[in-house]
C-alpha cells in the first residue's frame, strides 16, 4: 500500500503537468487580413475559425462589422492599429481615448467580444519604412495604455507592438550573439520596459520563408522542422531549424538588457503558396505542419522550452495585398480566397484532422475571359492591355516557379485578361480588349495553373463599377 501511494503521489504532478500542457498549448491563433477585393462576410469567417477550432484572431485594424460579429463566439480577439494612425494618437491623449471607447471599450460592454490585446502599429520599424515610425510609436502605445487604464480595462486587454525579426540580430550565426539593431537599441529598451511594466508581451513575427526568399545560398532545409542535418551548437544548445534560432536570438537580445523573462508572442509565422519560386503548396504545408506538430507538443526553443503563444499567418489568400516586397504577399492563406482549403492541416483541433472550408459560399458563372484564337500575339494592343488588365486585378501566379509558370504567351495573356475579368465580376465590359479577347465557358485551367472563379460579394460591387468606368476611359486610350 505504502508503495501504491507513493506512485500516486510521484504520479500526481505528471498528470497535473500534462494537463496543463495541453491547455496552454491549446488554441493556435491566426491573422485575419481583408485587403482582398471580394472579401469574404464577417459572419463566414467567424464560423470557419468556429469550425477549425481556432480561439484566437489577430486583426490589422478594429472594423466594426468583424467586430459585432465575433460577439459571444469564445474567440479572443487582438485588435490592430494602423502605421497611419500612430501619430494622431502619439500627439493626443484624447484621440487615443476616443479610439479606445470607440472600438475597446465598446465591443466589450455592448457585445460581449473577448478583446484581449490592442497591437499598436504593425512592424513600424522595418528598415524599409526609413525610420518614419520612430518617434510616434512608443508615445502612441504609452498614450493607449493610459486610455485603457482610465477605461478601467488595462487589466483585461494588454497593448504590444507586432515587430518584424529584423529589429534584432546575431553578429554570428549564433543566437547567443544577439542584441537589437545598432540605430534603434534605446528606443527598443524603451518599448521592451514600457510593455514589462505593463505586463504586456513582446510581439514577433518571424518568417523562415523570408530567410530562403531574400538569399539563394540560404539552406533549404534550415527553414523547415525536419532536422537540418548542418546544425548550429550554440555552447550547448543546439540548433537545428532557423526559427528556432531566430526566436532565441531575441531571447539572448531581451536577456542581454535585463528583460529575458519578457513574455513572447508569436504574432506571425507562415509560409506563401504561391508568387515565388519556394512559394508552393507542397513547402506550405510542410511547414505549416511541421510548425503546430512542434506547438503542439509544447517543446519551446532551446532557450525558452516552455509552449509557445503564436498566431499562423494568415488565414485567407488577400488579392488586394501590396506586392512590393514579393508577388508571394498575396498567397499566405491556409484558405483560398473563397474560404476553401489549400492543403491538409492539422491544428490539434478536436472536431477535425483537417481544414474545414467555408459554407455558404458563392461563386460567379462558370465563364472565363481568354485571349481570342484569332488574335495576334504581336498585335500593338497587346503589351498595354496585359499591364492594364495586371495593374488593376492579381497576376501574381504568373512567372518563374509560380503556379501558372509553365504558360506560353498565349496562356499568360488569357490568365491576365481573365483575373480583371473575375475581379469585376464578369462584367461583360471588362472582356472588352480591343480585338484581343473573348468570354468562354470552357475552363482554359491546366495542371497545377488554375483560372479561378470570383466569388459573389455585395461589397465589391460598387468596386468593379468603378473599375469598369476607368477601363472605358483605358479602351479610348488606345483609339
Amino acid at each position: 500500500m505504502e508503495g501504491e501511494k507513493l506512485s500516486r503521489l510521484l504520479l500526481a504532478p505528471l498528470l497535473i503537468f500534462c494537463v496543463l500542457l495541453v491547455v496552454s498549448t491549446s488554441g493556435i491563433g491566426v491573422n485575419w487580413g481583408t485587403q482582398s477585393t471580394h472579401p469574404l462576410g464577417p459572419s463566414t469567417v467567424v464560423k470557419m475559425l468556429k469550425d477549425n477550432g481556432i480561439q484566437k484572431v489577430k486583426l490589422f485594424d478594429a472594423d466594426p462589422n468583424i467586430l459585432d460579429a465575433l460577439k459571444k463566439s469564445g474567440i479572443q480577439v487582438m485588435v490592430g492599429i494602423p502605421n497611419d494612425m500612430l501619430y494622431t494618437l502619439a500627439t493626443s491623449t484624447q484621440a487615443a481615448e476616443k479610439w479606445v471607447s470607440k472600438n475597446v471599450s465598446a465591443h466589450i460592454s455592448s457585445g460581449g467580444v473577448d478583446i484581449r490585446y490592442v497591437a499598436v502599429g504593425n512592424e513600424p520599424f522595418l528598415s524599409t519604412f526609413n525610420g518614419t515610425f520612430e518617434s510616434t510609436t512608443l508615445p502612441a502605445l504609452q498614450n493607449i495604455q493610459a486610455a485603457l487604464t482610465k477605461a478601467r480595462l488595462s487589466n483585461r486587454v494588454k497593448v504590444t507592438v507586432p515587430l518584424n525579426a529584423d529589429v534584432y540580430l546575431s553578429s554570428s550565426d549564433k543566437p547567443s550573439d544577439g542584441d537589437f539593431r545598432p540605430n534603434i537599441h534605446e528606443l527598443m529598451l524603451q518599448i521592451v520596459k514600457f510593455l514589462s511594466d505593463n505586463g504586456a508581451p513582446f510581439t514577433v513575427n518571424i518568417y523562415p520563408f523570408i530567410s530562403l526568399y531574400a538569399d539563394s545560398n540560404f539552406p533549404v532545409d534550415y527553414a523547415f522542422f525536419d532536422g537540418f542535418q548542418s546544425s548550429i551548437n550554440d555552447n550547448g544548445k543546439v540548433y537545428d531549424n532557423v526559427f528556432d534560432a531566430n526566436h532565441d536570438t531575441l531571447i539572448w537580445a531581451l536577456q542581454k538588457n535585463g528583460f529575458g523573462n519578457l513574455p513572447i508572442i508569436i504574432g506571425e509565422i507562415g509560409w506563401p503558396t504561391d508568387g515565388d519560386l519556394h512559394a508552393n503548396l507542397q513547402y506550405a504545408q510542410r511547414f505549416n505542419q511541421g510548425f503546430m506538430s512542434r506547438y503542439l507538443t509544447g517543446k519551446g526553443t532551446p532557450m525558452r522550452p516552455g509552449p509557445l503563444d503564436a498566431y499562423l499567418f494568415s488565414l485567407i489568400d488577400e488579392d488586394a495585398k501590396s506586392i512590393q516586397p514579393g508577388n508571394f504577399e498575396r498567397h499566405w492563406g491556409l484558405f483560398y480566397f473563397d474560404g476553401q482549403p489549400k492543403y491538409q492541416l492539422n491544428l490539434g483541433s478536436t472536431r477535425t484532422n483537417g481544414l474545414v472550408g467555408a459554407s455558404g459560399v458563392h461563386h460567379l458563372s462558370k465563364r472565363w475571359c481568354i485571349m481570342k484564337p484569332s488574335a495576334n500575339l504581336n498585335d500593338d494592343q497587346v503589351p498595354p492591355s496585359i499591364a492594364y488588365a495586371c495593374q488593376n486585378a492579381d497576376c501574381t501566379s504568373l512567372g518563374y516557379g509560380t503556379s501558372c509558370g509553365n504558360l506560353d504567351a498565349r496562356g499568360n495573356i488569357s490568365y491576365a485578361f481573365n483575373s480583371y475579368f473575375q475581379a469585376n465580376d464578369q462584367m461583360d465590359g471588362a472582356c472588352k480588349f480591343p480585338g484581343l479577347s473573348v468570354i468562354t465557358d470552357k475552363d482554359p485551367s491546366t495542371g497545377s495553373c488554375k483560372f479561378r472563379i470570383m466569388i459573389e460579394s455585395v461589397s465589391a460591387k460598387k468596386l468593379a463599377s468603378i473599375r469598369t468606368v476607368l477601363f472605358v476611359f483605358f479602351l479610348l486610350s488606345l483609339l
